[in-house]
């Protein structure tokens, strides 16, 4: 299995498919599980990478301290992988690591896609998440999950796959860690924000989002793309925050229309 490791914490990661590098980077659950949906196709293109974060999956348990650390967790499995330089596509948290190694890291990376994630933490996020906190510590991580799939995905999603659902909040309730890490995770997002900073971001760069996104509203990704220069945007009608898992046929041609020919 392998194994990054850094500041004593270790990194799971995993490698499918053929071409050029590309690595995935989830969300708030933090584990590479999240893309399996995206697999099929993308690994038809892409060597993909992926990879669970501190806290989360088959990663070392650890709180953390902010977005900045979990980017130098990915370089430190890019190191550990081989990997000089790559294209990353992230969600929502993931994204913002990826926008963080952009600047921090900047030769590390030759392309971005920000699908889905947020500039800054707004009372809007701080009113989603502190609930979702308060859901963990006092009814549990069944129940957490079960909130979850509301912020995730929307109801006609909902309504068609109820036997998909409940899997995955089943998985939910095993990759999760204490509620005490995933209350930092909520602290690293919710503090993250250099959006005077993203002028400098000189790599092709796709913003992604889907019109019916609760849980990270559109108008984060419209400043993103205002504030990235030369980024590029897509807008999809529906598909709510997990676009990737409720649409992924349509999500994976986004992806590979804006990845191939990029150079890694």
């Amino acid at each position: 299995m392998p194994l990054a490791r850094r500041q004593g914490c270790e990194l799971y990661w995993d490698k499918q498919g053929e071409g050029p590098p590309l690595i995935l980077g989830a969300g708030l659950g933090g584990v590479g599980a999240y893309w399996t949906p995206n697999l099929p196709g993308l690994t038809k293109h892409f060597t993909v990478y992926r990879f669970d974060q501190r806290g989360t999956g088959q990663s070392g348990r650890t709180v953390v301290d902010s977005i900045e650390q979990m980017s130098a967790d990915l370089v430190a499995v890019m190191d550990d992988a081989g990997l000089d330089r790559a294209m990353y596509l992230g969600h929502s948290t993931g994204a913002a690591i990826g926008v963080a190694t952009a600047l921090d890291h900047p030769e590390r990376l030759s392309a971005l896609m920000v699908y889905a994630s947020t500039t800054c933490g707004d009372d809007y996020r701080r009113k989603i998440l502190g609930l979702r906190t308060k859901i963990f510590e006092s009814l549990g991580v069944a129940d957490y999950a079960k909130y979850s799939t509301l912020l995730l995905y929307p109801p006609y999603w909902i309504n068609a796959n109820p036997d998909e659902v409940a899997k995955i909040e089943a998985a939910t309730a095993t990759q999760l860690a204490n509620p005490q890490i995933q209350e930092s995770r909520f602290e690293a997002i919710l503090n993250f924000d250099r959006r005077t900073e993203l002028s400098r971001i000189g790599i092709p760069t796709m913003i992604l989002c889907a019109d019916d996104d609760i849980l990270t509203p559109k108008y984060f990704s419209e400043e993103y793309a205002r504030l990235i220069p030369g980024a590029r945007h897509h807008w999809e009608p529906r598909g709510g925050h997990a676009l990737s898992r409720t649409e992924p046929e349509i999500f994976d041609k986004i992806a590979i229309e804006f990845f191939k020919g990029k150079k890694s």
